[in-house]
């Protein structure tokens, strides 16, 4: 199925507990959320829209090629965020609308694509991407979000434990990745439909997303499934702390 009209939203704001002021964090001689907007852009997405409550960072977008649209500051989430900029800018109700966080500035292209064609292509209303676990400390990383997938490629359950759990493998030993287990780790990116989005931002919040801290969690709680894809190509990490903006700065200051 086609997903040509899909569309980009990037919520970005001001406030980050370990690298304030992140959106406009320069790397290469431009804002972070310069190069994200890029990113978006490449993909073939027909619109890309950053949603934030600050004027800065609106004032950074000037001349990129991409609108900013200003949203409340008291959002709890960046969905929240998403469903009023869906809202302000008409989006239809069946209007694909992929989520890139405003911390990504090397997300592949091809992913924002993959995750727009899983939902396109599923009868879902959300959908999301994942990749092989590479190691044993990536699965017992509380950071790394691990997701259980059914046949039909749907998610049972995400979480920051090690799921599943490899009963007899793990008593012998837990410090080599028992072979053939289908870990997978889940990417942060999201699809939804338009009219799904404004849904979910109005779903209450629920006891499981609210202990693991997984705001996907409030779909499945509620009855509604998210298709799974594996990544095309590997989703460098985000920017979250000096270090990574610093690792970024020497990827694409060399670029």
């Amino acid at each position: 199925m086609s997903t040509s009209g899909f569309v980009v939203a990037i919520p970005a704001r001001m406030a980050s507990t370990r690298l304030p002021g992140k959106p406009l964090a320069p790397i290469a001689g431009e804002p972070m959320i310069v190069h994200v907007a890029r990113r978006a852009l490449a993909a073939g997405a027909s619109d890309v829209v950053v949603a934030t409550d600050d004027a800065r960072i609106a004032a950074a977008l000037a001349g990129s090629g991409v609108r900013a649209v200003m949203t409340r500051a008291d959002h709890a989430s960046g969905s929240d965020r998403l469903a009023e900029c869906a809202s302000a800018c008409g989006w239809s109700d069946d209007t694909i609308v992929v989520n890139l966080q405003g911390d990504e500035p090397l997300a592949p292209a091809s992913g924002i694509r993959a995750v727009a064609a899983a939902l396109a292509e599923s009868e879902a209303p959300m959908a999301t991407l994942a990749t092989p676990v590479r190691t044993v400390e990536e699965l017992f990383d509380p950071n790394a979000v691990k997701v259980v997938v059914d046949a039909g490629g749907r998610a049972l359950y995400f979480s920051r434990a090690p799921v599943p759990w490899p009963r007899d493998a793990f008593a012998g030993r837990r410090d080599v990745l028992p072979p053939a287990m289908p870990f997978l780790r889940h990417i942060g990116i999201y699809a939804y439909r338009a009219g799904f989005l404004r849904r979910f931002a109005a779903l209450p919040r629920t006891p499981l997303e609210q202990v693991e801290s997984l705001e996907q969690l409030r779909a499945l709680e509620h009855g509604f499934s998210i298709a799974v894809r594996e990544a095309p190509e590997p989703f460098p990490p985000g920017v979250d702390t000096p270090e990574d903006l610093a690792r970024v700065e020497r990827l694409l200051g060399s670029g």
